[in-house]
Formats: structure tokens, C-alpha cells, sequence
């Protein structure tokens, strides 16, 4: 399967209007108008647009009731029952959407230009599209590899001045292609970090250790999800087990993430 390339990216939106807090106008709907217009039937209009006949006087129904004046007119009488036909209030609806429709692309046209001129964009959009179990991911650069008999200490440099050291084997390195000033993700798993509100003079034998503000604690009966915001602004996030011997956390507290080098999975595009 060949890869996507920038130039494959296209910007794409749909184009609809609300009233009274309901949705009013969109495209189904103006196309079922222009239908209605051009065959003079809702049966056929229905037919044509691939719902049924209920559900086109309903969403007729539903158009003549939110607007100042009816849309569609039936007409009694005639073979099958009568017909039924746009009102001028109804042609200029469909006239005034798709003149909005038309400037609409216009703008969306101008936005996929910008795809062409980012590679960055780009990158951007494929990590957005990541989904991965880690609670905690974030992107950062490869600043120092210590490489050992088996394993590789990774140094990443996070946004601002924050960083972090994962442990990955040489064949990682490998296989990755990790080498200094390479862009690469950092994910770790949320049970996998430890919080500690005063570390004082302990010395703990992780390389992470990472000092922010608590900017978020989500209490549950069982375990709790501490957020903590780096300096540079990225975030953390662990799970705690409650207990009587847990340390009680609050939004505002200076505290400390730890977690092992070995923790930290690294992944690139």
C-alpha cells in the first residue's frame, strides 16, 4: 500500500444553516427542493433523492415550519392526488444557498492551497489521526542517544525546555532510524507514573522526573487521574489508586511526575 503524500490531502466541509436552534438547511434538503421543483411531485422528489415518501414530508414539513413563509405548496386533486411545487419563498432559498454554497468552496479551495506549502501541516494532521491506548503522547526531538550493550538511552527534547529519557533496545534504534534531531513520539501509559507532591531530598533511581503544577484531578471510587502541566506545556497525566495512605492532590499543587525510562514507548511517522 503506497503512502499518501501532502499533495493527496484535501479540505472538504459540508455547508448548513440552523434556526431556533434546529437544524434548518443543509444539502439534502436544497436538493430535495430542487427535486420537488423539477418533477412536481414529492413522491418522485423522494424517490429521486433515495428516502422515502414519509420522510420527504417530513423534512418538508419541517422546512415550511421554521420559515417565515411556506416553501412547498401541495395542490389537491389531478391523477394520483395532485401535485406539489415550490413557492418563490422556496426558489429563493435554493437561489440564496448555492450562492453561499459557491463562495463556501471558494474559501475551502483557498484553505487546501496551504497543504501544498506544509509538509509540517501535514505531519500535524497524521498525528492528530493517531489512536493509541496511552493516556500520555507527545512529540519531541532527539537530542542525546547513550547507547549500552543492549539498550539505548533516548533524550527527548519536549516543547519549552521540558524532557524526557525512554530506554529502548539497539534494534530499536535501528529500526526506528533514531538519530539526533529526529522527530518522535513519546508515549506512556498513565499507571505507569507516580506523583509525588514533595520529593525534598530523595533520590529516586528514575532518569524522569519531572517537575510542574497540578492543573487537574478527576476523583472516581477506585483511582483518581492527576493532570500535571510542565513548564513548557505539556501535560501529564496518572492514574493513583485511592487508599487511606494517598497523598491528598489539588489544582494548584507544585509536584513532581516519576516514571522509568523503560516505561516510555517511542514511535515515529
Amino acid at each position: 500500500m503506497s503512502e499518501k503524500k501532502p499533495s493527496d490531502l484535501k479540505v472538504s466541509g459540508s455547508l448548513s444553516f440552523k434556526m431556533a436552534g434546529e437544524d434548518f438547511l443543509a444539502l439534502n434538503r436544497i436538493e430535495l427542493l430542487e427535486k420537488i421543483d423539477q418533477l412536481g411531485s414529492i413522491t418522485k422528489a423522494g424517490k429521486a433523492q433515495g428516502i422515502s415518501y414519509k420522510t420527504a414530508w417530513e423534512q418538508v414539513d419541517a422546512l415550511n415550519n421554521l420559515a417565515e413563509q411556506p416553501l412547498v405548496m401541495r395542490s389537491a386533486g389531478g391523477k394520483g392526488g395532485g401535485g406539489t411545487c415550490l413557492t418563490e419563498a422556496g426558489k429563493e432559498v435554493i437561489k440564496r444557498y448555492r450562492a453561499i454554497q459557491a463562495e463556501h468552496e471558494r474559501f475551502l479551495a483557498a484553505l487546501g492551497e496551504h497543504l501544498d506549502e506544509g509538509e509540517k501541516f501535514y505531519q500535524f494532521l497524521r498525528k492528530v489521526n493517531m489512536k493509541v491506548s496511552a493516556r500520555n503522547l507527545w512529540t519531541g526531538e532527539v537530542v542525546k542517544l547513550s547507547q549500552g550493550a543492549i539498550n539505548t538511552l533516548v533524550e527527548l527534547k519536549l516543547k519549552g525546555d521540558d524532557s524526557l529519557t525512554a530506554q529502548v533496545t539497539n534494534e530499536s534504534v535501528e529500526s526506528l532510524q533514531l538519530a539526533l534531531g529526529r522527530e518522535v513520539f513519546a508515549m506512556v501509559k498513565a499507571p505507569a507514573i507516580i506523583i509525588v507532591k514533595d520529593l525534598g531530598q530523595a533520590r529516586l533511581s528514575s532518569c524522569n522526573i519531572l517537575k510542574g503544577v497540578i492543573c487537574r484531578v478527576t476523583e472516581g471510587n477506585v483511582n483518581s487521574e492527576v493532570s500535571l502541566e510542565l513548564p513548557g506545556g505539556s501535560t501529564i497525566s496518572a492514574t493513583i489508586t485511592k487508599g487511606q495512605d494517598t497523598i491528598p492532590l489539588a489544582e494548584g499543587d507544585e509536584a513532581w511526575a516519576v516514571f522509568q525510562e523503560s516505561s516510555v514507548i517511542l514511535g515515529v511517522v
